[in-house]
């Protein structure tokens, strides 16, 4: 596989990570599609979610695969009223990533970035490379680190 923006940050970093290419059908599938297919537990692999805030703009949410982003919870972190998932047509425009293939690394700029809480519970986590078919397997406090990144209880 070719270096993704996502691990060349790593490696700018000394990050130690490991690069997983998944079992896939070509289509995108959901987080729990892409564990059962590749006997994965889908609370440790994490979906990376673009929202839009009303007072603040751009934030990514990085939650686990078999949860739900809590769009409250996640609108207090970052300072909204109210936040939304960005529009789908707009995800490559402002991230340079496309569905299925967004890490929180990488993006066009440094948003700011959540982490859901559950990732403490994991020594490492799965989190998509910047491309899809690719996960990178990496600590937590790696991503928070490198992300500059907050955790908070973000799933309902």
């Amino acid at each position: 596989m070719k270096k993704t923006n996502a691990l060349r940050i790593l490696d700018r970093n000394n990050i130690d990570y490991e690069v997983l290419e998944l079992e896939s059908s070509g289509e995108y599938g959901s987080a729990v599609e892409t564990a059962e297919k590749n006997n994965l537990d889908p609370a440790r692999i994490f979906k990376t979610l673009v929202v839009q805030g009303d007072k603040n703009g751009i934030a990514v949410a990085v939650v686990s695969g078999d949860k739900q982003l809590n769009f409250k919870a996640t609108a207090k972190i970052t300072g909204d009223k109210k936040i939304t998932m960005l529009p789908l047509k707009e995800l490559t425009k402002v991230t340079g990533y496309i569905r299925g293939g967004c890490s929180p690394l990488g993006m066009k700029k440094d948003f700011p970035v959540v982490l859901d809480k559950t990732a403490d519970d994991f020594d490492r986590i799965y989190v998509n490379t910047g491309k899809r078919g690719f996960l990178m397997l990496l600590k937590p406090e790696d991503l928070v680190s490198v992300c500059n990144a907050v955790t908070a209880e973000i799933t309902e």
